[in-house]
């Protein structure tokens, strides 16, 4: 594939501007991107418009999982639920290290719901929409040993399931890297202040580079809004709108609540569930659900009412671990894009989960949606599209992420190969021929390794020091400080990568600890 990075971008991004498009995408999140890549491989031509950084919104702070959503079942949203769990087992089996399975276990107590009886029917037929046999119930004893730490008070014993984890970033990433190779087109930094219309049609937008404020007109057959939050921003007043809710999060030090599965259980303030699992060497406690009334383009970050539910979740449900706020290395905080009649008093956690697709004139607007079944929300989309050009439009079946061959790495370990095949895919090889240059070393103690740092940098597409810290690899969230005491040894590796100079890269490391220290960090009075 042609080199990506800032330096293509500020020649390409006036010959991208000059072309007719079939489709333009607007929104550089998992949706966005798998509406690219299904686009792209069916020999549209096509390009995707990020107004900040692949994966800034939602799609970097997500909770990390894969899921057939099994809260669905008991609203009754059975497809919903069906699609997931087989869109769920489609990524597994693609891919690899990137997309891998996460044990779940929900403890039961004395009077409490669900007991055993009603959430083991729930795991039945959860299991039948995926095909197969995925939980077992576990007694007081062997639960015992299968999760020490559990608070013990009126424990009866567990139930264990599986369902699936990712790095949400890196998978947004890949998405857009297989569109790439089959001819899609993707850039950040391009924020569109307008669609363009003609008698009524959406013929492109106006789009503004914010890097050097130039601005551009785009030409296309068809525009997609897969905006997130932000898809009411361009479209005409409608019956149902976006409704923003917010969900924040915890990163603790493994050593601090070392836990070797998912557990699930409810919030004793409000019955809400709430997650504590291992991700990336650390483990996270989350989620909240409430209304996000900030504005969109502001970074989101978590409040202090949110952090003190997280805490006292860890508090009930771990209480020997004696979690504090000074134990977390991290915060993070995404909005949903949740699609809402407007109806007065409804709680966050009763609204649907369910899309809508909004359309007009050469203009389709997705709104909600999973990141699960992104692949099956691309095709919905796409054959909203296929009307507008007069063309059809089947669901090939086709791998989201097709098999690569094998590639050698004899100075890595199995787990540290599986892991750079499913986060790279068919750009492995390039990665890999800068091994011999920059060595196999991993940054500070985590599962990254430098050359991802080194190949980040020159392959994709960074713009600023947190679309690599914060996105391409996820170093701000997993280390002390937002890796502060990394940055020498970063900047010595992607300065030059980067092609900045160092008043450039002092600004850079300057506004990324100031954004580290007010979205990401957790404030500890004193």
């Amino acid at each position: 594939m042609p080199v990506w990075n800032a330096a293509w971008r500020e020649g390409a991004l006036a010959e991208l501007a000059a072309r007719d498009w079939d489709l333009i995408v607007i929104g550089g999140g998992i949706s966005g991107a798998g509406i690219l890549r299904e686009a792209a491989r069916r020999g549209w031509t096509c390009l995707l418009l990020e107004q900040r950084d692949f994966a800034w919104g939602t799609s970097s702070r997500s909770s990390k999982m894969v899921h057939g959503g099994l809260r669905y079942i008991a609203k009754g949203q059975f497809k919903l639920t069906r699609d997931s769990v087989r869109e769920r087992q489609r990524l597994l089996q693609e891919a690899p290290g990137l997309v891998d399975p996460l044990s779940f276990v929900m403890a039961h107590y004395q009077g409490q719901f669900p007991g055993p009886k009603v959430f083991g029917g729930l795991l039945a037929l959860y299991d039948a929409l995926a095909g197969k046999r995925n939980h077992l119930y576990y007694p007081l004893q062997a639960l015992r040993y299968l999760a020490p730490g559990l608070k013990q008070d009126g424990l009866l014993g567990g139930t264990r399931f599986f369902d699936a984890v990712t790095d949400d970033a890196r998978l947004v990433m890949r998405v857009l890297g297989e569109a790439r190779g089959d001819g899609g087109e993707a850039l950040n930094g391009v924020k569109v202040i307008e669609l363009l219309r003609d008698n009524g049609r959406v013929v492109g937008l106006l789009g503004e580079d914010s890097e050097s404020g130039r601005r551009f007109s785009f030409r296309s057959r068809v525009v997609v809004q897969a905006t997130g939050a932000w898809a009411d921003k361009l479209r005409a007043t409608a019956s149902e709108h976006v409704r923003p809710l917010r969900g924040s999060h915890l990163l603790l030090p493994a050593w601090r609540l070392p836990v070797a599965h998912a557990f699930s259980f409810m919030h004793g303030a409000d019955r809400r569930p709430v997650f504590v699992f291992p991700w990336e060497g650390a483990t996270v406690v989350g989620t909240t659900d409430l209304d996000h009334s900030e504005p969109l383009d502001q970074e989101a970050r978590i409040s202090s009412a949110e952090a003190d539910y997280l805490l006292a979740a860890c508090a009930q449900q771990f209480p020997a671990a004696a979690i504090t706020a000074r134990d977390v290395l991290s915060t993070w905080a995404g909005v949903r894009p949740v699609v809402s009649d407007g109806s007065v008093g409804r709680k966050p956690s009763d609204e649907t989960r369910e899309h809508a697709l909004w359309l007009e004139p050469g203009c389709v607007t997705l709104a909600g949606g999973k990141l699960t079944t992104f692949r099956l929300l691309a095709l919905e989309v796409l054959r909203a599209c296929a009307g507008m050009l007069d063309r059809a439009l089947d669901d090939q079946a086709a791998a989201t992420f097709p098999a690569c061959p094998p590639a050698a790495m004899p100075s890595l370990s199995p787990a540290q190969q599986r892991r750079l095949a499913g986060r790279y895919g068919r750009e492995l090889p390039r990665l890999l021929a800068l091994l011999d240059e920059v060595g196999s070393k991993r940054v500070a103690g985590s599962d990254t390794l430098w050359v991802e740092l080194a190949w980040a940098a020159q392959n994709e597409l960074v713009l600023h020091l947190d679309d690599l810290l914060l996105r391409r690899t996820r170093l701000g969230l997993l280390l002390a400080e937002g890796a502060k005491a990394e940055l020498p040894q970063i900047r010595a590796l992607c300065q030059a990568r980067l092609g900045w100079s160092d008043q450039r890269w002092a600004s850079e490391e300057r506004d990324y600890l100031e954004l580290w220290r007010r979205c990401y960090s957790l404030q500890v009075e004193t």
